[in-house]
């Protein structure tokens, strides 16, 4: 039995406030309207039919408002001090007269499906800065802890005028792979010293890695540290091999057309190396400029987003197809007892729909 509602008796909500035009709501979040931003974030991230067609007439006119910003992902195990470095750093950037926007992804609550960890309360500084927004948003259970509509609440803080866009996950199962589809440069922050050895980290995450970076370089883990990253520099030598024409001789990232993920450590508590990682960071992005690899990366990412898009159509087709729901709960209990494999089982939901391949 659940426990007594907090819910005063007779309580009625207030109304949610009535929107905006549509051509107003767009100007004011091309203005940098703090408030309308959050209001189509919101949109964005509705499921209901109406709102997401008004999402994608949103979409349609802010779009020539997007593309400008530099999108940088962030993961890393949980620990190693994402949002601290976030913190340190954002507030660094903003000095240098940059606007930073973090999309922030929370683990879910299985029980309400809202997020945990709140990091507008982790990161206090940042969110009391005018030119910084935060946005926590609950994975929701979704694959790689990135909530579906993330790419949308990218374009739309690159509209309201953000020119440093950070995504930070959780950094669970394959929250690197999904973050690296979002972003023009993936960060991967690790920690030596912690129960946690190199031979531990997956071969996919140095593949996909752009920038490594050995968090907590200070006081007594100073030299573990150090240690950690001259193995890992080596295992990245070992995974990123240099084409044959590549300058041998140069360990200059982006030397000759070749990017061999550099790896550095910092301490965000202290600010230490964080100059050199921005540093790194800007040359990685000047590395992806030249002949027009940022341009090839983002058309890339696009058409994998239609074909995602695509998928998650289909799925909420086939959820609300009566037909389908009702085959659906039959051939759940005959996968379950053996009786029917889920191929044929598959096949059989996807002809309750009118999908037969």
């Amino acid at each position: 039995m659940s426990g007594p509602s907090s819910i005063a008796p007779g309580f009625v909500p207030p109304p949610r406030p009535p929107r905006l035009p549509l051509e107003q709501w767009v100007e004011r979040v091309r203005a940098g309207d703090r408030n309308a931003l959050s209001r189509a974030i919101t949109l964005m991230e509705s499921t209901r039919p109406a709102d997401r067609i008004e999402a994608q007439r949103f979409l349609d006119r802010i779009m020539p408002d997007t593309g400008r910003a530099y999108r940088i992902g962030l993961t890393g195990t949980p620990g190693a001090g994402k949002s601290t470095l976030i913190e340190s750093w954002g507030k660094m950037l903003i000095d240098r007269g940059h606007k930073v926007a973090v999309l922030a992804v929370d683990p879910s609550s299985w029980r309400s499906g809202g997020s945990l960890l709140g990091d507008k309360t982790r990161m206090p500084g940042l969110a009391a800065s005018p030119h910084a927004y935060i946005r926590p948003s609950p994975s929701a259970r979704t694959l790689g802890g990135v909530g579906a509509k993330t790419r949308e609440t990218l374009l739309l803080c690159e509209a309201a005028g953000f020119d440093v866009v950070v995504v930070e996950t959780v950094g669970v199962g394959q929250s690197e792979a999904v973050v690296a589809e979002l972003t023009d440069t993936l960060v991967v922050l690790l920690i030596a010293g912690a129960g946690d050895s190199l031979q531990g980290i997956k071969r996919g995450v140095l593949e996909l890695a752009d920038v490594l970076v050995i968090n907590k370089a200070d006081g007594d883990n100073l030299s573990r540290a150090r240690q950690a990253a001259a193995q890992l520099r080596a295992a990245v030598k070992l995974l990123h091999p240099p084409p044959a024409d590549a300058d041998h001789a140069s360990d200059r990232p982006g030397a000759d057309g070749f990017w061999l993920p550099p790896v550095l450590t910092l301490s965000a508590a202290t600010g230490t190396g964080l100059d050199e990682f921005w540093a790194t960071l800007q040359h990685h992005r000047h590395y992806l400029n030249q002949q027009g690899r940022l341009e090839k990366l983002r058309a890339g990412q696009a058409v994998r987003w239609m074909w995602s898009m695509v998928r998650e159509g289909l799925n909420q087709y086939l959820q609300n197809h009566p037909r389908a729901r009702q085959v659906a709960h039959q051939v759940e209990v005959e996968v379950e007892q053996g009786r029917l494999t889920p191929s044929a089982a598959a096949t059989a939901i996807l002809a309750a729909a009118g999908l037969t391949p």
